[in-house]
């Protein structure tokens, strides 16, 4: 299974890959993850992520995909994979689509979890609270969601077109939005214009 998540900031995309990827037997892929890696690894490409990241702003489509090349090349993704924080905006998608094609591993699905912005910022209130991570500070989240909404919720439509998208409610008790995805998953997805 070759499987993208989206979602805004905060809809769950990494809690609910963490519990696919057991079920689904590939592993989860967080550009999120990468990155907080390399901020706390104190690269040269960590310390460039950390100042953007914590301006609320998103990391450049080259630094980005390059990382996810590397990572789709290592032995554990040949089977599949769940992409969490990637694609981010139409050019991203398109550089993804010319990847997976290069090395022969189209999508199969791409769920998007819709929760509404008031229940993105309480969760990410509480995350900041307990871990302290920047990019879950309010006014950062603010800043990430308005960027969402002009830069990544556009990718939903160029992969509906496609018939890869299925739209999951991201609201509720963890195990039932799991049970919604695997529910989508099983499903085929309708071509838009």
């Amino acid at each position: 299974m070759r499987l993208v998540l989206l979602g805004a900031p905060g809809s769950g995309k990494g809690t609910q890959a963490a519990r696919l990827k057991t079920a689904l037997g590939v592993p989860h892929i967080s550009t999120g993850d990468m990155l907080r890696a390399a901020v706390a690894a104190g690269t040269a490409m960590g310390l460039k992520a950390k100042a953007v990241m914590e301006a609320g702003q998103l990391v450049s489509d080259d630094i980005l995909l390059g990382m996810l090349e590397e990572r789709l090349a290592q032995d554990d993704a040949r089977a599949g994979f769940i992409l969490d924080g990637y694609p981010r905006n139409l050019a991203q998608a398109d550089a993804l689509d010319q990847l997976l094609l290069k090395i022969g591993q189209p999508l199969d699905a791409v769920i998007k979890l819709e929760v509404p912005n008031a229940a993105i910022i309480g969760r990410c209130e509480i995350r900041f609270k307990a871990e302290g991570r920047a990019d879950d500070n309010p006014d950062t989240v603010r800043k990430r969601l308005a960027i969402y909404a002009e830069q990544t919720a556009p990718v939903a439509d160029f992969y509906a077109r496609r018939g890869k998208l299925q739209v999951v409610d991201g609201v509720g008790e963890l195990d039932q939005i799991t049970a919604r995805i695997r529910h989508a998953l099983q499903r085929k997805p309708a071509v838009t214009d």
